[in-house]
């Protein structure tokens, strides 16, 4: 080799390596979830002060619901009716912002998430992150009743896509890069590393494969630290400790397990209904629906100040047991329709903090309500808000793991684990009575997107198994020894033929595979075919490709026949079923 040709090979080598180690190396993913993490820090610290820039600007308090009602202090002479038009003027920013660049931001960003990673590759466009950033910003800086995990999930997780697909990782990499910014963004905004570790996996990944848990657990560790350096190690609630003094309190905790649920569905069937009468009723321009919502959701605050942005100071005051039963119940049945209205006229946040708000809500007042029945065992009212916090979470979310977590993470209490373990499991099965769906996924479902099936799936159930089947191939007599067999099957397509009795009837298939191993001994060639006959499932003409594909995976064949009242009309194979999908689930 010549010096220039070594030269130009070292050179080529040196600039490819770096990425190749980052792309197939354990080391390059950890570096690369290390990045991952660190970034999505910066951005949860630039988001929490764009919310709190907003709000000052918009009410002239840093958090106005820490004083709901107050006039703002430019404009003393208006009362509270200034909030008439911030959520409208705060409409007229992001809507468009929105509608032009980055249609993904509007609504919670979970579900957009899950579905990246379900289904699209784990790809999110880069400039997602920036208008989810600045979008959600104003809608709680401006009113909005929606909370901070959804914007800043979606933040981190587009961050996490945008690294790997710069690197070129491939796509089982990337998806880990993405749950490693959705943790990260979770553990810098809310200083809880556990909570962003468990929600990444439980929600956003579904899995919890070692290698994807250890870099999730780094990117989170990476955020929180960093963001604990900026914002201070401080919880974003600040909640007193509470224990159990009575083992009747159980019995109430589960009775709340199980209310919780049946509420946490409920704010789901709130959540959508709301969306579509906003759907419904609004004819005009996408960009201009936030602003003339504003309107109605103007009135609301009006109405319920405290619904001001993601409501963290009144939780507070809930928790310990400073509002009535009354109005507890009120500002449950208000954050519903606050965050709902918010989502349907087209605001861009989360409905995490939602949940929690309106749990701390039905649970203080369930708490109080047990003391006035039961003083001597109900215990503090605290308690029960807190454990109504995880509790509709869970019945909401159907993530049992993540509540249980973000909650202690919250009291770092362990004594009250137990009973919270209790109500979240509770609350969590009454949801899978009561729906097929959470929160999130409903948004997809309604989408037509089932995260349960295959996307191919999906798109084959359109399809009948008469339009895609071929003619049937020559098959073989069952009497047939099996080395004739062994010929005819090495020159058929699939390796799978008919066996035809007598009569020349269907009666079952053989397959090249157990053909071989049933010559394999020297002592089976003059063996009749009907020694290895199988009978795979039953396909009919009219079934789907949905159904074939089933088939086709149970029987562990390339091909199996179709049969018509027992007659063997059509033969269909996985290479006709890849044949007929439309080009772009292929690819």
């Amino acid at each position: 080799m010549s010096a220039d040709t070594l030269t130009v090979a070292r050179g080529a080598s040196y600039r490819t390596g770096p990425r190749r180690l980052l792309r197939a190396a354990n080391s390059g993913l950890l570096i690369l979830a290390l990045v991952v993490g660190a970034g999505s820090a910066g951005f949860a610290v630039l988001f929490r002060w764009l919310i709190t820039t907003f709000t000052g600007l918009a009410t002239g308090h840093v958090d106005y619901a820490a004083t709901p009602g107050a006039s703002h202090p430019g404009l003393p002479g208006l009362g509270r009716w200034f909030l008439l038009g911030v959520p409208v003027l705060a409409g007229l920013l992001y809507g468009p912002l929105v509608h032009f660049f980055a249609r993904e931001a509007r609504g919670h960003g979970v579900p957009e998430v899950m579905y990246a990673v379900s289904r699209n590759g784990a790809r999110i466009a880069p400039q997602v992150a920036a208008v989810k950033a600045l979008a959600s910003a104003l809608c709680i800086g401006g009113g909005g009743s929606v909370g901070r995990e959804g914007p800043i999930v979606q933040i981190g997780s587009a961050l996490g896509s945008t690294v790997g697909r710069l690197v070129r990782v491939p796509e089982p990499r990337l998806r880990v890069l993405v749950a490693c910014g959705a943790a990260g963004g979770i553990a810098a905004t809310f200083n809880a590393p556990l909570a962003g570790v468990f929600f990444a996996m439980e929600l956003i990944l579904a899995d919890f494969t070692a290698q994807a848990f250890g870099m999730v657990v780094i990117s989170a560790v990476t955020s929180a630290a960093i963001g604990r350096a900026v914002l201070g190690d401080v919880p974003f609630l600040a909640l007193p400790q509470f224990s159990v003094d009575h083992v009747g309190q159980y019995g109430l905790f589960a009775a709340l397990g199980l209310i919780a649920g049946v509420v946490g569905v409920a704010f789901t069937r709130v959540l959508y209904l709301i969306e579509d009468a906003c759907d419904a009723v609004w004819r005009g321009p996408e960009w201009l629906r936030s602003a003339v919502g504003g309107v109605l959701l103007g009135l609301l605050l009006i109405a319920l100040p405290e619904m001001y942005g993601v409501g963290y100071p009144v939780l507070g005051h809930a928790i310990l047991g400073e509002y009535g039963v009354a109005f507890l119940l009120l500002l449950a049945v208000g954050k519903m329709a606050a965050t709902s209205l918010t989502i349907g006229i087209g605001g861009s946040g989360g409905v995490f903090a939602p949940s929690l708000f309106i749990g701390a809500m039905v649970g203080s007042a369930f708490g109080a309500a047990a003391h006035l029945v039961l003083p001597g065992t109900a215990g503090a009212v605290g308690a029960y808000g807190l454990i109504g916090m995880g509790a509709v979470f869970a019945g909401a979310a159907r993530a049992p793991i993540t509540a249980v977590v973000i909650m202690f993470e919250l009291t770092g209490e362990y004594s009250i684990i137990l009973p919270l373990m209790t109500a979240i499991v509770l609350a969590t099965g009454v949801s899978h009575l009561l729906s097929g769906d959470t929160i999130y996924t409903l948004k997809l479902r309604r989408r037509g997107v089932d995260l349960g099936r295959a996307e191919t799936i999906g798109t084959a159930a359109r399809i009948s198994v008469e339009d895609v089947m071929t003619g049937v191939p020559d098959g073989v007599r069952g009497d047939s020894p099996l080395r004739e067999v062994a010929t005819v099957l090495a020159r058929s397509v699939s390796g799978v033929l008919p066996v035809l009795d007598d009569g020349g009837e269907y009666v079952g298939i053989v397959t090249a595979r157990v053909v071989a191993e049933a010559l394999a001994d020297g002592r089976h060639d003059a063996a009749p075919a009907s020694l290895v006959l199988e009978l795979p499932i039953l396909v009919r003409p009219e079934d789907h490709l949905d159904q074939a594909i089933e088939a086709l995976d149970r029987s562990g064949c390339a091909a199996v026949p179709v049969l018509e009242s027992k007659r063997l009309v059509g033969w269909i194979s996985y290479r006709k079923t890849l044949e007929a999908m439309p080009r772009e689930v292929v690819r």
